[in-house]
This record gives C-alpha cells, structure tokens and sequence, in this order.
C-alpha cells in the first residue's frame, strides 16, 4: 500500500501535467485534504513529519483560492520540493497546529533544532545503531530464485513513514523510495544566431539529401536503411530510439522480480533446442554471477548459430516466474558490447534490419548529429520556446539520440513532441485554408421548412445535443465558404439523424449529396435508413435514393451512375464505389463520411473531388478528449453529440471471472430462448505460438468449442482474416438473425445495426482499451430490448481493474475516453486521425497539458500569420511544408 506521501507525489505531478487546473483529484485538493491530513497524521512518526503534513496541509486547504497558474506553479512545486526534503524547514507564513491527536511523540524521537541537525550530518549515530530490530516477517514460499544478501528488505508497516529515509534525506545519505525530481528544470537555451533566410533555408533543404551524405554510408547500406524507410539524413536524424538501456542502472539478476519489464546483461549458459507445441524452441540460461535466468524463444531453433555458451548478451523484456524460477519469453536481445559498459551511461536502442547491427547504425546516427546539431537552424520561434519553456532543436535531437541522462531525455522528448503536434496543426490548418479559399455552392435554409421537415419524418423530438449539431450544419452550409464539419458523437446518440436532415436540406436545395460508409453491410443500411425516413416527407415530392456498393452488377452499377451524373438520383449511399472512376455528380452539394478513420486520406479526397468543391460533413462514433480531438482535427469545426436520446435504457456491464464462464453461457441462453442474439468477442483470430498468449482465447478455435456449447442454437463467425465479401456476408446473415450466435474479435468494434443483439460477452476483457471495450458494448441495446455487457478478463492487474471498474460504472464514451488516454496514452486516439498517413512518434509520452500547451501555441501562430510569411515564421513555414504529407489532409 502505497504511503499518503507517496500518494499525494502522484497527485501532484498529475496536477502539474494537467496544467495547474484542480483536476488531478476528483473535487480539488481542498476536498483532498480532508482525508489525506489525518491518514499522513496516523503514519508519522516524529514532530518532523507532522510539521511537514500541516505545511502540505495548509496549502492543499487555499489552493482553489489561488487564481495565478504561476502562483498554482509554484505552490506545486514547493510541496514537491518539501516532500522531496530538497526544502526542509516550512514556510515563513507556516501556522503550528499541534493538533495530532493520539500521535505518540516521545522526547528521544523529536526532531533535533536546526543548529543540531548541520552537526548530524558528520556525526555517528549511536541512537540508530542502538534500536531493537524489527521482527522480520517470513518470506513467502514465492520467494524470489537467488536473493543476495545486499537485497535489503523492509518488514516494517507500509503503510507508515519510513523513518530511516526521513532522517537520510535530512541528513543528506540515502536515497528516498519516491521517484526524484529531474535534475535539470529547464532545458540549456544557447542565443539564437543572426543566420541570412536563405542559407537557413538551403540548409533545411540538406535534410532532404540522400542518406549517402552522411559519413559512412556507401549504395550498399544505404539500400539496407530502406529497409527500415531511411532514405534521406532526416529520415535518419529522425528515426528515433525504441529504447535505452542505462548501464548504471542495470539490475543483477539477484534483484530482479516477477512481472518487472527490465533490461539484464550475463553471459550465455546451457543453450540448446527443444520441443514445444509442434516447433522447436532456443532456450538458456542467463548467469550474471549474482542470479539466473531462463531464457526462452519459441520457434526460436534458428538462433542456436547466433547465440552460443560464453556470449555475453543485453536482454530486455518481462521477468515471469513459472515453478519459482524466473525466466524471460522472446525478449529483445543485442550483443553485449564492451564500448557500452566503458561509457557506463545512457545507450540507445533502435529498430534494426538484417544486415545492420546495433554498434554501426549507433555510429551512423553519431556522425548524423555530430554534422547537424550545431547547423540545424531551429524553425520554432525564440517567443514560442520560451513560453514554453522548450530546448534548442540541436540540443534535443542530440539528447533525443544520445541523451546525458533522464531528466535531459525527458526535456528533448517534450520538445520533440510539441514540434510534431504544432506541425500537424499548422499543416492542417493551412490546408483547410487553401481549400476553403475555393467557394462552395450555399444551400439556403429555410427555417420553417427545417421544423416540418423535423416533426414530419423523426417520432421523437432530437436532444439538445442533436438539436445544436443540425444548427451548426445549417449555418455552415448557407454561405459560399465550404462546410468542414466533425459530428462526435456516443455509441447510439443519434449521429444518423442529424446526417439525414444535413441530405435532405442539400435535396431541398436542389443539389446532389452522398454518404460514403465503410461496409457494403453499414451502407445498406444507412441506405434503408435514409430510404424510410425520407419517405415521411410532406407532400408528393420525395427525394430519389440510390445504393452504390461493390455486389452490384454491371447493369446496375452503370444505371446508378447514367442517374448521378443527368442529375435523376438526389442522394446516393455507397461505399468505395462512390469514388471509382467513370462517372461524375451532375451537381454535388454535400458529401458526408461515416467512420471516416476507417478511409484514407485519398479516398475522402476523391469523393470531394466528384463534385465542385462541396461541403463536407465527416463522422465519429469514438469519443475523443475535448483537448485531443481539438488537436487532430484543427481543421474541422467540431459538433459533439453529448446526450443520449430520451428512453435508452444504459447496457448492463457485469464483470465475471473464468470461473464463471459457465454461467454466463447459461445467461446468453436464457436471452436466445427469448429470441434475442449475443456477440461473443476474443482478442485473438487464431491460437498464437507464443506461450505467453498460448492461453488467450481465439476466435477460431472458441467457434469449434461453442458449436458444441450452443448445439441448440445457430452460431456464425465473423474475424478480420476472413475475405471482405466474407465478412460482409456473414454480418448481413447475422444482421438477418441468420445466426443467433456470433464468434467474433475486434472486427465488430465498429460494425452495423443489429436491434435484436442484447448480449455482448468479451473474453480476455482486460486485453483491450476502454474506447475499444465501449465501442464494443455500443454493439447492443440498440433495440426495444435491454442491453448487457459480459466481460471476463483472463489476468487482472491494477490498470486492467480500473479500467474494468470503470466500464461498470459509467456508460459515458467521453469520461472512459479521458481516463483511456491517461492510462495507455494517445496511440490508440490519434490512430483515428491518421488512417493512411503517417503516424506520430512518442504517442505515449503525450500528455494533456503538451496536446493544450501546442494547440494554443499554433492557433495563436496562425491567427497572427496565416501564411506563416513574417521573417520569424519563415524556416516553420519551410518546415511545415516538408512535413505534409497524407495525416495533413484537411478530412
């Protein structure tokens, strides 16, 4: 159990990333005060720690009165510094409470008076030396394999100050079990030189040179860096470490523990093949001399010529214990070189190919920065860096490659990010620019045609939510600028909705519109949707509908096309068809795109390109962070559907063990009989040879098992490996009720409409996302009936518990969305900007306050100089322009 410092540490750097808004705890740190003073009471042990807990105290107590977030800074900082001892004495306007209770502070353990304490530090300390041990608690029978006696191991209450750290960081000896404070604040910042627009510009220009132009790199390497896409010196000053191994802070093998990610090094023992599951697997043992290791890679017999008895190895990977031996399964491993244990530092590790080991590309990447980290010209203005308080570009990349220690990666990292982030932004932000600068035909609302539409055609009246959205997209689209609008909405909040009144004001226009879906499934029904409902149009003129997908025959397809370009056709619904080659829009008003991740960027871009510039209205069912989706889409106007519409009954989401699965097939069989259909998801397509998966549940082999389970009833199965035609197939069958049961994986994260599926159950549930876990249950409810959410996790660790905890307690997509990317970061949300382009690096280390800190720094940039062509501003826009490329693009 972690201790209330320990405790309050996390809550503050948590404030701190969060930029000092009272957030990082649920009703302030006012509220969390109450609580943490008597519990920090209970555990101290001596007048100096209850001192210091009523210093943090009274601080925590006038935080939300404080209105300055330098102020907010500052506070923050001193409590860390406090709880660090790098303060040691309160605060000058520090008010002695004295009110701890039944807290024991007996004369020998009072904290000794300022002048003492300087004299403590050289002196013995008898005292210590004099205390009765503690009773030592037995070791557990899971006792780690070759502890060492330098192992110290704490027995007292966890729970309570470790009075032997206090007293070090007093002292100045010892180290404190909380994680320290980076020893460099801020970044070194080197005066900008005066260098003449031109020569700056050519030598950004160099970067696009050929990788040849780095020493050391002839044809023949060169071929083999484009292996891993390095083509050019920035595609290598750019392609950063996948990780570091700091060889001063290597573990002995006597010190690792079960379920720790580390890095070891030893010599190779006992190598040989075996037997496993059908293949032949490498294993070994790993000695250091203090501890062993088993070492296994499965279906690894091919690496009994490369690693042999006697070789020293660099491993890197997830410690497991089976049998009380730890071991290691398929980790990285490297060649120990000797350089590495001389510079006893931080060592990079990069993503290699065949043909190129670690020590040469470390050299390549060594000459790249030795050339370029003194002539690279930093195209972020000086005024952005220090408000931000960011690095010099030569200074991070070298850090970035070759850092000088944590706290300096940790800064080269930040500066590296907020570059990628403000690029992206300017990048886009300029593109919807040059786009919009071409008119868009204006499609006039008539308001009182707008309300009949509205009762006529839709049974409920639309939520507040709807009701915005439908009003932005009406605003939009009566001027000439074209619309560029992101609808975001929940799972079942009424999206459909607001895209068919958005098609049926471009049909009262008199203009053409289309809807453009992912599946051939999803398209028939958008198509049956907006079919039904535009039929409840008043009055004898109705809109002619058409669907445009793949199955289609020749004669079929050519007829829809012959109606799309002489105009008979108002509104077409389709899928990639829509934008193939042979026929143009006779008069193309808006073009809407539905689970537009799952397109490429040229793939929108042609379904703009079939008309003259229309409006373009792009849809999301993934609740995206207020602050990221601002950032993805800083080219879009954004709507967010917030609001369920009224009589949706939540989904039931149960958590159940392994042990229950029985149970829960009882439960998904009492909702067959009543004619109801289930979805049963597995995180795996097929059983995977590696034994740490070996017992995850698959898809295929679940079907053959469930088959037999569910021998009454009919069961299909649906997985991504399957031909597109395939899965359509059996999608529509279910959708159908075809099938009662469903096997399938992730496939159905985003699928179709099915109003009679009312249990969805999720093997391995910890395996996945919140959002990916959301979208999931999204998949049921959808009808009269009452939805419910299985989930079943097949290994429960503390992230995996709160995120399970949490789909239980909440079915907002939007508050699981911002706790997602606190607990497994952005790679997962900003995937869903970037299908067809490329992907951002360090996704993991975004955090909310950088993604807020660029956004604000590139709209005030762009709002100042859209054409980014004031002198400071000229290297950026050179740089923006060499970065566009397809996560640019402004849908």
């Amino acid at each position: 159990m972690p201790s209330a410092l320990e405790t309050l540490v996390k809550i503050l750097k948590l404030e701190q990333n969060q930029g000092y808004q009272d957030t990082a705890v649920i009703g302030g740190l006012q509220a969390f005060s109450k609580n943490w003073t008597p519990d920090a009471h209970r555990q101290a042990r001596i007048e100096m720690h209850h001192i210091l807990v009523d210093d943090l105290s009274q601080l925590m107590e006038r935080y939300d009165n404080i209105d300055s977030k330098t102020e907010r800074h500052e506070t923050v900082s001193y409590m860390l510094d406090r709880v660090m001892m790098r303060i040691k004495e309160p605060r000058e306007d520090y008010v002695p409470r004295n009110n701890w209770g039944s807290a024991e502070v007996t004369e020998e353990k009072q904290a000794p008076p300022p002048e003492k304490r300087e004299r403590r530090k050289n002196e013995d300390k008898p005292a210590r030396q004099e205390k009765k041990p503690r009773e030592k608690k037995p070791e557990s029978n899971n006792a780690r394999q070759g502890r060492g006696k330098g192992n110290r191991q704490k027995n007292h209450d966890e729970t309570a100050f470790d009075e032997d750290v206090f007293d070090m960081a007093y002292d100045g000896g010892g180290e404190s079990d909380l994680p320290p404070e980076p020893r460099l604040e801020r970044p070194p910042r080197k005066p900008r030189k005066a260098i003449d627009p031109q020569e700056a510009a050519d030598i950004m220009h160099g970067l696009r040179a050929d990788v040849t132009d780095i020493k050391g790199v002839g044809a023949k390497l060169a071929e083999t860096l484009s292996n891993i896409d390095i083509r050019t010196v920035e595609d290598l000053l750019f392609y950063l470490p996948r990780r570091y191994d700091d060889y001063t802070r290597l573990l002995p093998l006597n010190k690792i523990e079960p379920n720790m990610v580390t890095t070891v090094i030893g010599t190779v023992r006992q190598s040989h093949t075996r037997m496993g599951r059908g293949r032949k697997d490498f294993a070994f043992t790993l000695d250091d001399g203090t501890g062993t290791l088993v070492v296994t890679f499965f279906g690894g017999q091919w690496l009994r010529n490369k690693i042999r008895d006697g070789h020293q190895l660099v491993l890197s990977g997830k410690v497991t214990i089976w049998r009380n031996t730890l071991q290691m399964t398929n980790p990285e491993w490297e060649p120990l070189e000797s350089d590495n244990l001389r510079a006893r530092g931080i060592v990079p590790v990069y993503g290699l190919t065949k043909g190129l080991n670690a020590r040469r590309f470390r050299g390549l990447a060594q000459n790249a920065i030795d050339f370029w980290v003194d002539r690279l010209p930093d195209y972020v203005p000086e005024a952005v860096l220090d408000r931000a308080e960011l690095a010099d570009i030569g200074w991070t990349m070298k850090n970035l490659h070759f850092p000088e220690g944590w706290d300096h990666l940790a800064h080269a990292q930040r500066r590296y990010i907020f570059d990628e982030l403000l690029l992206m932004q300017l990048a886009i932000m300029q593109n919807r620019r040059e786009w919009q600068s071409e008119q868009a035909q204006a499609i006039p609302v008539e308001e009182e045609w707008l309300e009949a539409f509205l009762s006529a055609v839709f049974p409920y009246e639309m939520t507040n939510a709807q009701r915005r959205s439908v009003n932005d997209i009406a605003r939009d689209i009566a001027t000439d600028v074209p619309m560029n609008r992101l609808i975001q909405g929940d799972v079942g909040s009424g999206k459909t909705a607001v895209a068919i009144t958005a098609l049926a004001l471009a049909y009262n226009a008199g203009l053409q519109s289309a809807l453009m879906a992912p599946t051939s499934i999803l398209a028939e029904q958008h198509y049956e949707s907006v079919t039904e409902t535009l039929a409840k149009l008043p009055g004898d003129d109705k809109p002619t509908v058409a669907l445009l997908i793949g199955a289609l025959s020749k004669v079929e397809r050519e007829e829809v096309y012959a109606g799309l370009e002489n105009g008979s056709i108002d509104i077409v619904v389709g899928t990639h068809a829509l934008i193939q080659e042979g026929f143009e829009f006779n008069n193309l008003g808006l073009a809407i795109i539905d689970e537009q991740h799952r397109f490429g960027v040229e793939q929108r871009g042609a379904l703009r390109g079939k008309g003259h510039n229309p409006h373009l209205l792009v849809m999301t069912a993934t609740p995206i962070p207020r602050t990221l989706a601002l950032t993805m889409y800083a080219d879009l106007d954004l709507s967010v559907i917030d609001e369920m519409p009224p009589g949706r009954t939540p989904v039931k989401t149960t958590v159940r063990p392994p042990a229950m699965r029985e149970h829960c097939f009882d439960f998904i069989k009492a909702q067959l009989d009543e004619g109801r259909q289930a979805f049963i998801v597995h995180p795996l397509v097929e059983a995977s040879e590696s034994e740490v998966l070996a017992e995850v549940r698959n898809a295929v082999d679940a079907y053959e098992e469930l088959q037999t389970v569910f021998y009454e009833y009919r069961v299909g199965l649906l997985h991504g490996k399957m031909k597109p035609e395939e899965k359509d197939e059996n999608m529509r069958a279910f959708a159908a009720h075809e099938f009662d049961v469903l096997v399938t994986t992730s496939v159905a994260e985003v699928g179709v409409n099915v109003p009679n599926a009312s249990v969805i159950m999720i093997e391995g549930a910890n395996r996945f996302g919140l959002s990916q876990l959301h979208q999931f249950r999204g998949r049921v409810g959808r009808g009269k009936h009452r939805g419910y959410c299985l989930l079943i996790p097949d290994k429960v660790t503390e992230e995996a518990e709160l995120r399970l905890d949490a789909m239980v307690q909440t079915t907002d997509g939007f508050v699981l969305a911002e706790m997602d990317w606190e607990l497994r970061g952005a790679g997962d949300l900003l995937a869903v900007r970037q299908s067809g382009g490329n992907k951002l690096q360090l996704q993991e280390k975004m955090n909310p306050e950088l993604v807020d800190l660029a956004s604000q720094e590139a709209r005030t940039i762009y709002a100042e100089d859209p054409d980014l062509a004031l002198d400071e501003h000229r290297l950026l826009r050179q740089r923006v322009e060499q970065l566009k490329d397809a996560r640019s693009d402004v849908s």
